[in-house]
């Protein structure tokens, strides 16, 4: 049922001038931007300026102010005879403008319908939620060049994989069971699909840097702000470009950089929620991070050496192969959460290490309310070490396997140097 209009009296003068004040500013803002970009022209060659748009949105205004008074349904046809009126109106004005400039174009005119519910909307609803939109509306109005210049420029490819991708996320997601299902495993599907949108916003976001920042820059910058979600997933992805004939060294760097970010980022998880725990961590995980991060620039700055070798990618990415991807770390998930279960709670290193092989969050995040009540401050950070020594095996272990040689075996040697290193660093100290 639609909701009931307010009644006049219930409003308040006071209000009722706040609210009328409102739907005036919101003509004004839509009104100069459509006023200064027909600045140039004389006086009565324009359908609608800046004093048109605000009465406009005064006119919205007024309006439910009337139909507040009348009620249903008589309101509701009052608000609608208005948005007629304002369109008979307006209508021949903006055909005589557009015969006279040979143009075709019915912006100003749903410029001037929206200005007009607006208007009224500022009054019958939320003044904030008017605003925003009058702004949001106005800031697209003014962005003209732009988005035609996008526009121009897009391929069908990238338009596809955007519609795919919010697709994914607000037309699947809310479909998919977001709780554990028995016949799974356990598994909860939604984070599974979760994983598969992370992946394809990953190559996404991979895709508009190399874009906008070039191929070697771009790359970097994608997998240092992918890490901050997941350096597997940032692996994953670039080891499918990589094998798709994408430039191998400079997806390999973005992935370390990502491994960088995901080993500082485990250091604030922990400090986060045990900062004694963290204290043990920070030395090794920092010296990793280090390692992988010099690691990713030297061979940035070799793919570019190789000029023509670093290309843009054709496509942001493909369903098929996001999914494909996603599926199998639902198994290695799958398979650590069985081995988990078999080996039982005490065997803390063991599970922490079996989940290391698809996340290392999970453990970042659990073990270190152990301690000290059930296990001391660096049997705890051990645990956590475990974890991320795993991950970064297994992060080797899938560059190798789904990127070839180009793309796994440098990723994999500076990824090993680093673990290796931070390991020493505990045995040392």
């Amino acid at each position: 049922m639609a909701p009931r209009l307010a009644p006049y009296g219930a409003m308040g003068t006071e209000e009722l001038i706040h609210r009328l004040a409102a739907a005036l500013a919101i003509g004004l803002l839509v009104g100069t931007e459509r006023h200064w970009r027909e600045r140039q022209e004389a006086a009565g060659r324009r359908t609608a300026g800046v004093r048109t748009f605000a009465l406009t949105g005064l006119f919205g205004g007024v309006m439910a102010v009337l139909a507040s008074a009348l009620g249903e349904p008589g309101g509701a046809l009052l608000l609608g005879f208005g948005l007629i009126a304002l369109l008979a109106a307006q209508l021949p004005f903006a055909l005589r403008e557009a015969e006279a400039e040979n143009k075709v174009s019915a912006t100003s005119l749903v410029a001037a319908l929206g200005t007009y519910g607006l208007g009224a909307l500022a009054v019958l609803g939320d003044m904030a939620v008017a605003g925003a939109a009058a702004v949001a509306m106005t800031a697209i109005l003014a962005a003209r060049e732009s988005l035609h210049g996008l526009m121009a420029r897009i391929t069908w490819a990238e338009l596809r994989s955007a519609l795919v991708l919010l697709s994914m996320t607000l037309l699947v997601m809310p479909l998919v069971p977001n709780e554990p299902i028995a016949m799974l495993g356990g598994l909860n599907p939604a984070k599974i699909w979760r994983f598969a949108i992370l992946l394809a916003a990953i190559s996404y976001l991979g895709y508009l840097a190399v874009r906008l920042l070039g191929p070697e820059r771009g790359l970097l910058f994608s997998g240092a702000a992918g890490g901050l979600v997941s350096s597997t997933a940032v692996t994953l992805a670039n080891a499918r470009a990589a094998a798709a004939g994408g430039a191998a060294l400079a997806l390999a760097a973005g992935a370390l950089m990502a491994g960088a970010v995901s080993c500082l980022r485990t250091i604030g998880i922990v400090a986060f929620i045990a900062p004694s725990v963290a204290e043990y961590l920070l030395a090794p995980l920092g010296l990793a991070a280090v390692i992988m991060a010099l690691g990713g620039f030297t061979l940035a700055r070799r793919a570019g050496a190789d000029g023509a070798a670093v290309s843009a990618p054709d496509n942001p990415f493909e369903l098929a192969a996001v999914l494909k991807i996603a599926l199998l770390l639902a198994a290695v998930a799958l398979i650590s959460k069985l081995a988990g279960e078999k080996l039982g709670p005490e065997a803390v290193l063991a599970v922490a290490a079996i989940t290391g092989l698809a996340d290392v969050d999970a453990v970042a995040l659990s073990v270190p309310l152990l301690a000290p009540a059930t296990i001391s401050l660096a049997f705890a950070a051990q645990a956590v070490l475990a974890a991320v020594a795993v991950n970064i095996c297994a992060k080797s272990a899938y560059a190798m396997t789904l990127g070839g040689g180009r793309f796994g075996l440098p990723f994999a040697a500076i990824s090993l140097a680093a673990g290796l290193t931070g390991a020493l660093l505990v045995l040392v100290t």
